[in-house]
């Protein structure tokens, strides 16, 4: 029997949004896909620049990408470590240590992390915390940012709440030992 023109509806938006889902895919160098570690290179401890991120797609409507890096574990509620955007549709790569500029040549925006600062800074969690976990959230866009300003990761998410055609995530954890007095 066919089903209610609703029940079809629903059922090509599930399909719809489970293409999406399946169509986009994020990867870093930062984070070791068996362990899950994130790499200290990326961290405050050692060189405290961005990693390089791959995604594999841009799903149909895409206008733009968005990527926010967070620590959902930090203690005043989720600290942004990176904050991208306006990051053009035929883009799938961004480059290891992207300099804190607001405007890069392509484009690409940065806002602001938690720090207050232009651009990436790494996981640097209270020597001595279980490890913290750092999620890389990649969003397709259906609508371009409209703000040229320098958003934080609050202002950003809440720009484009209602435009997400589709996200992928990467998660890693990071911890830092407490350090002897020698």
């Amino acid at each position: 029997s066919r089903g209610s023109a609703t029940e079809n509806k629903l059922s090509a938006a599930f399909l719809l949004r489970q293409e999406c889902i399946m169509l986009l895919s994020i990867s870093t160098d930062a984070i070791n896909p068996q362990t899950h570690q994130f790499d200290a290179r990326y961290t405050c401890d050692v060189d405290n620049s961005s990693p390089e991120i791959r995604w594999n797609s841009s799903p149909t409507g895409t206008q733009c990408f968005a990527l926010i890096m967070d620590d959902p574990d930090a203690i005043a509620g989720p600290f942004f470590h990176w904050v991208v955007f306006s990051i053009p549709p035929e883009i799938r790569h961004l480059p290891a240590g992207i300099p804190p500029q607001e405007v890069l040549p392509n484009g690409i925006r940065q806002g602001l992390n938690s720090t207050k600062r232009l651009g990436y800074f790494g996981p640097c969690p209270p020597p001595g915390d279980t490890p913290h976990r750092y999620r890389l959230t990649l969003y397709a866009l259906k609508k371009p940012i409209e703000s040229q300003g320098q958003l934080t990761g609050s202002q950003l998410r809440a720009e484009f709440k209602d435009h997400v055609l589709a996200q992928a995530e990467v998660i890693g954890l990071y911890g830092r030992l407490v350090r002897s007095a020698s």
